[in-house]
């Protein structure tokens, strides 16, 4: 089944063309010689890109790929000028990064609700023959090929290996519906969830990461489709299956995940991160954190994401840190 959550397309935009100027000339009964009297053309309108907060995916613009503003309207006698062509509007999720696609270049980053930028200018109208010169034509609108891509705004990032525990945790701190199965790529897609601390008036998002394993960086599994998420997160929680029921190895998992960190954008070594193993309500754990933690050297939350137990102290951690 595809999933709805679409964060990279690319579209073309063309602005209006600007209104032709008017040639007229008014003769009046007791004047010998008529006076000219067109009018400009009106300016064509521009393609805009709006951020809008009730949106979630680009899935709309993977369907249409074109957007064409309206031309602006020829100009006519009497001093009559044409009216400019209406603008053409495209609403975007918050988070959406707007890129030439010639050259590569940032146009904006739209990251709060109701910015908006002019991606494509509409052509000036041409001028008309008032002024006693000859009417002249619109000028052709601004015509682009765009790539949009959305990367969520999210406090903190879940990051670990498939089937380690970050949808359970997720739907347990949050209202999201994360998908949980016992097989690997159960999340096809980020999933957003809004974590409420209890009678202190404190909240965050939480983003759940797909897909990352190792060669992510290189496009393996789903982990190149959406390691751009994490990039704008505040706090990145790694999770490790410690039960390492399925035969793998916690600590190896945690050098390898990082690694791929470090090779898709060496900057996001410098954010704060803290470790979780999780699943410590399985036969062995205990065990094997002890082993984890002897080698890694540093604080770690032990929680049962399906129980709950040590879920409080991870969310005093990341409230420590967002505050």
């Amino acid at each position: 089944m595809r999933s709805n959550f679409i964060d990279y397309v690319e579209i073309e935009v063309k602005a209006g063309k600007g209104g032709d100027g008017c040639n007229s000339f008014f003769r009046h009964r007791f004047s010998r010689f008529p006076k000219p009297d067109g009018g400009a053309g009106g300016k064509g309108g521009d393609v805009v890109i709006i951020a809008d907060e009730n949106i979630h995916t680009l899935l709309d613009l993977q369907y249409r790929k074109r957007f064409v503003a309206e031309d602006g309207h020829n100009g006519e006698g009497n001093h009559k000028k044409g009216e400019a062509g209406r603008d053409c509007f495209i609403l975007v999720p918050v988070g959406t990064l707007i890129k030439e696609a010639k050259r590569g270049f940032v146009l904006r980053d739209l990251t709060k609700p109701g910015e908006k930028v002019i991606v494509a200018r509409g052509g000036e109208g041409g001028k008309g023959n008032r002024s006693g010169k000859p009417a002249t034509a619109g000028k052709e609108g601004e015509e682009k090929r765009l790539i949009l891509e959305l990367k969520l705004i999210a406090d903190v990032g879940l990051l670990g290996y498939p089937n380690v525990g970050k949808s359970t945790l997720l739907n347990r701190i949050s209202p999201a519906h994360s998908k949980v199965a016992s097989y690997p790529f159960t999340t096809r897609a980020p999933v957003l969830g809004k974590v409420e601390i209890g009678g202190e008036e404190f909240d965050f998002t939480v983003a759940d990461i797909p897909g990352l394993i190792e060669g992510a960086h290189q496009g393996r599994g789903l982990g190149y489709t959406f390691l751009r998420h994490i990039e704008r997160t505040k706090v990145l929680v790694h999770m490790v299956d410690i039960s390492q029921s399925e035969g793998r190895d916690a600590y190896s998992d945690y050098l390898n995940l990082n690694r791929e960190l470090f090779l898709y954008n060496p900057d996001l070594e410098k954010k704060p991160q803290l470790v979780v193993a999780n699943k410590i309500d399985l036969s062995g754990a205990w065990d094997n954190l002890r082993r984890f933690s002897e080698r890694l050297n540093k604080k770690i939350y032990p929680l049962s994401a399906l129980t709950g137990e040590g879920v409080e102290q991870l969310l005093k951690a990341i409230k420590e840190i967002l505050s």
